[in-house]
């Protein structure tokens, strides 16, 4: 039988050992975040869209990430903090990972290989399409 993203083993931002098997049968957005990133004002958007639709199923789930121009250099405790001070999170934030390169984590293994073939197309593509060239550890499929 083949492993699945519930079967992966993570760890929370506390430091507890854990899996997402909790979330089985719910909607998952997988999102690697950093707190010293342009896109950092993206946990606003991500906290406004777990508390309007966390009822409904949905989950965001948090994996801090330092693998892009190192925007993610604090620690589990530092980065717990950020969110809560600066964005006040409640959705679940887990420890730092490694989501490209050749210590990706599994989970983000799983998930790339998962992932539909991208058509091409999109406004997210556009703004990406220098950061690919740049950074092509970069996976887009927008």
């Amino acid at each position: 039988m083949s492993q699945t993203v519930y079967d992966i083993p993570v760890t929370t931002i506390e430091g507890q050992p854990t899996s997402l098997a909790d979330y089985r049968g719910k909607v998952l957005l997988v999102v690697n975040v950093a707190s010293k990133c342009g896109l950092t004002p993206q946990y606003e958007g991500l906290q406004t869209l777990y508390a309007d639709k966390q009822a409904a199923g949905l989950e965001v789930l948090g994996f801090p990430a330092n693998n892009f121009l190192a925007q993610e250099p604090g620690t589990e405790a530092d980065i717990q903090q950020f969110c809560q001070l600066e964005y006040n999170v409640s959705f679940p934030m887990f420890a730092k990972i490694s989501v490209a390169g050749e210590d990706t984590h599994p989970l983000y293994q799983q998930l790339t290989a998962a992932q539909p073939a991208a058509t091409g197309e999109g406004p997210m593509r556009e703004k990406l399409q220098g950061a690919v060239a740049k950074y092509p550890e970069l996976v887009v499929n927008a």
